[in-house]
C-alpha cells in the first residue's frame, strides 16, 4: 500500500493543517487515500478544488478520496455528490486523531455516515494539533483560528468558525522547540490573527503575545507575523514594531478597498484615511517596514471613480507587495445579493492593479540595490530579508542559514545578491 496523496488548496494556515493531517494520517495507518484540503475562499477556489479532485482521483484509480477544509465545510453536499469522493470531513473533524483512526478499516465507507460535518460554530476550543516545523527553514505556528467578523464578501468565518485563540504559554513552549530544533525563523499564522486574545483570561492582544514570545525566546533569531487587521494593531503590536529588531519589517495588511463607500459596503472596520495613517504611522516608527496587502477589484456597485481611490491607495500607503483578488461572488454572502460589476470590468481593473503592484514593486527592488540585508536561505539560491523581499544568489549558500550579503541588482521580482557570509 502507499502514503497517502495530499492535496493544499488556498492559505498558508491550510497548508500547515495538512502538515498537521499528514501525523494524523500516519499515526492512524491510512493508507492508499488521497486527501484534497480545500479552500472557499471564492467561487473560483471552489471549482479548482472540484477539478484537483477529478484529477487526483484519475491518476490514482482506486483509491478512497476524501475531501476536507473551508469549501467542505461551507457546502459539503456539493462534494457529497461527486462520483470520485468517498468521504467529506469538516474543519473541525480533520483535525482530530479519532476521525482517521475510523478510516483505517479495508472498507472505512461503510464504518461511519460518508459525509462528517458538524457546526463550526459550535467549536470553542483551539488548534487541537498542533506540529513542529512546518516549513522546511521557516516554522509557522498557529496560535489563532475563526474569525467574528462578517465581511460582506467572506465566506470563511462559516467554514472556520468563530474566533478562537491559542494560550500564550503554549505557542512559547512550542517556539522554544522549534528554535531547538534549529529554526532561525517562526511565523505566527491565524485567521484573524489581530483578534488573538480576546478570549482568553484577560484579553490580552496581539502585541502582548509579540512581545512574551520576544521576551521568552530569546534565542529566536526572526519572528514574522502574518497577514494583520491594521484598525485592530494594539500598542504593544506597535511598540514592538518601533522597538525589537528580531520582528521582521514587512506586514501583510487586510485592506480589501481605497474607497470609504466600498469599504462601508465590504463591512470593513476600516476607513481609507485609517489605512493610510496606520501606514504612515508605522512607517514611523520603522523606516524600513516593508507593506503588502489584499485588494478586491470589482466589488459590487463600484464605479471606475471608486476603483481609482484603490488604485491610488498603493502610493499613498507606500504598498510594494499587492495581492489582488478580482471579485467572485460567493453563494450565501450578502455581497453575492448586491449589483454586480460586469465580468470584463472585474478582469480590466484587476489587471490595472496587478500593473500597479508591478511597479511598486520594482521601485522598492531599485531601492535596495547597494543594501547590505540579513537573508534567511530557503534553498542553495533562495533566501528572504526580513522585508520577505525574495534574493536570488548566483553561488550556492548553506539552506536554513541567515547570511549577510549586498545587494548588486534585480530581476523583474527578486533581489540579486553574488556572494553572502554568515
Amino acid at each position: 500500500m502507499t502514503t497517502p496523496v495530499f492535496a493544499t488548496l488556498g492559505c498558508r494556515l491550510n497548508a500547515y493543517e495538512s502538515e498537521a493531517m499528514k501525523e494524523l494520517a500516519e499515526a492512524a495507518g491510512l493508507q492508499g487515500a488521497v486527501i484534497v484540503n480545500t479552500c472557499a475562499v471564492t467561487a473560483e477556489a471552489v471549482r479548482k478544488a472540484k477539478q484537483e479532485i477529478r484529477r487526483l482521483s484519475r491518476e490514482n484509480p482506486g483509491a478512497a478520496v476524501i475531501v476536507t477544509g473551508c469549501a467542505a465545510q461551507t457546502e459539503p453536499e456539493t462534494f457529497a455528490a461527486m462520483a470520485e469522493v468517498t468521504r467529506v470531513i469538516g474543519n473541525h473533524e480533520k483535525m482530530q486523531a479519532e476521525t482517521w483512526q475510523g478510516m483505517t478499516g479495508p472498507d472505512f465507507i461503510g464504518q461511519t455516515e460518508r459525509v462528517q460535518v458538524d457546526d463550526i460554530m459550535s467549536v470553542r476550543e483551539t488548534a487541537g494539533h498542533l506540529i513542529d516545523g512546518f516549513g522546511r527553514h521557516r516554522a509557522y505556528v498557529q496560535v489563532q483560528n475563526g474569525c467574528d467578523h462578517r465581511c460582506t464578501f467572506c465566506i470563511i468565518p462559516y467554514g472556520r468558525g468563530n474566533s478562537r485563540s491559542v494560550p500564550a504559554g503554549v505557542v512559547i513552549e512550542q517556539i522554544k522547540r522549534l528554535v531547538d530544533k534549529g529554526f532561525n525563523e517562526v511565523v505566527l499564522t491565524g485567521v484573524d490573527l489581530t483578534s488573538w486574545g480576546a478570549d482568553l483570561p484577560a484579553c490580552p492582544r496581539l502585541g502582548d503575545l509579540v512581545m512574551r514570545i520576544l521576551r521568552l525566546v530569546p534565542d529566536l533569531p526572526r519572528l514574522r507575523i502574518s497577514s494583520i487587521d491594521s484598525i485592530e494593531a494594539d500598542d504593544n503590536l506597535m511598540l514592538a514594531i518601533a522597538t525589537e529588531p528580531r520582528l521582521m519589517p514587512h506586514l501583510h495588511l487586510s485592506l480589501q478597498a481605497g474607497d470609504d463607500m466600498i469599504l462601508k459596503r465590504m463591512k470593513r472596520r476600516h476607513l481609507r484615511d485609517d489605512a493610510i495613517r496606520f501606514c504612515e504611522d508605522a512607517r514611523q516608527l520603522r523606516p524600513d517596514l516593508v507593506f503588502g496587502a489584499d485588494i478586491i477589484a470589482g466589488f459590487p456597485t463600484e464605479t471606475e471613480q471608486m476603483f481609482e481611490n484603490s488604485l491610488k491607495l498603493v502610493d499613498d500607503c507606500g504598498l510594494t507587495f499587492l495581492h489582488v483578488f478580482p471579485f467572485s461572488a460567493r453563494k450565501g454572502t450578502p455581497a453575492a445579493r448586491m449589483p454586480l460589476v460586469k465580468g470584463p470590468d472585474i478582469k480590466a481593473r484587476a489587471a490595472r492593479l496587478r500593473a500597479k503592484g508591478a511597479l511598486a514593486l520594482t521601485s522598492h527592488l531599485q531601492s535596495q540595490i547597494g543594501q547590505t540585508h540579513y537573508i534567511l536561505m530557503e534553498g542553495p539560491r533562495m533566501g528572504r530579508t526580513g522585508q520577505f523581499t525574495e534574493v536570488e544568489f548566483v553561488a550556492d549558500q548553506p539552506e536554513g542559514q541567515i547570511i549577510q550579503a549586498r545587494i548588486d541588482g534585480h530581476g523583474p521580482t527578486r533581489l540579486i545578491a553574488r556572494t553572502g557570509s554568515a
